[in-house]
């Protein structure tokens, strides 16, 4: 009897954007988990690692998941039905402040790395807000637009879709990082703590981190 070949299923661009929020959700657990862990120790943290994961969400999520959404899917959206307008709106006006707020973030983290302990709160302050930021935007977007699509969008929409979503992946969902990318993914997986990470992580500052996904 011939072996049956192995069917590779092509994720979806909806699969695509849910696998890509959980990678986001679980990179910004650990980072709440890294700032957690060392000011219970009293410790300043691993900036190396905290620019390396901040660096990534400017990256990825900023730069290529948010351009197709606004630029593909939301189109798309308006095109076929009226309805969350505003929701699609508001969705695009985070989308265009997003890569200001990381990098606000990123300067908040440089001056606590070069100023010290003075600047701890602040920078705390700021990832704190961002994280929480960053979850309501993903959880908006699974709980109205993920289903107005699928209830909605034709099939050739969906064709095009698909193939946009497919380049460009993520790698911390398990995609093929870019050349230029490995070095930067073979970091935070070794060095940040879990869910994202191999790194060490305390039972304690786990259940204050809040759940991984949105």
């Amino acid at each position: 009897m011939l072996p049956v070949p192995e069917v590779r299923m092509i994720p979806t661009a909806i699969d695509v954007i849910r696998s890509e929020h959980a990678a986001l959700s679980a990179m910004l657990r650990s980072i709440q988990l890294l700032i957690a862990q060392h000011r219970r120790e009293g410790t300043p943290p691993d900036f190396a690692v905290l620019r390396a994961m901040l660096f990534y969400v400017d990256e990825f999520p900023e730069k290529r998941h948010h351009k197709k959404e606004s630029e593909l899917l939301f189109p798309k959206l308006r095109a076929r039905t009226p309805q969350h307008r505003d929701v699609l709106d508001r969705l695009d006006l985070e989308h265009a402040r997003g890569e200001l707020r990381v990098r606000e973030l990123e300067h908040a983290l440089l001056a606590y790395e070069m100023m010290g302990e003075s600047r701890r709160a602040a920078f705390e302050d700021a990832a704190t807000r961002y994280v929480d930021f960053y979850l309501a935007h993903m959880a908006l977007e699974e709980r109205e637009v993920l289903p107005l699509a699928e209830r909605t969008l034709t099939a050739a929409d969906w064709s095009e879709l698909n193939e946009a979503f497919a380049a460009n992946r993520d790698p911390l969902t398990g995609a093929e990082p870019e050349a230029e990318y490995t070095q930067l993914f073979s970091r935070i997986v070794n060095l940040a703590p879990a869910p994202v990470g191999l790194g060490p992580v305390h039972t304690a500052d786990a259940g204050a981190a809040g759940p991984g996904r949105p």
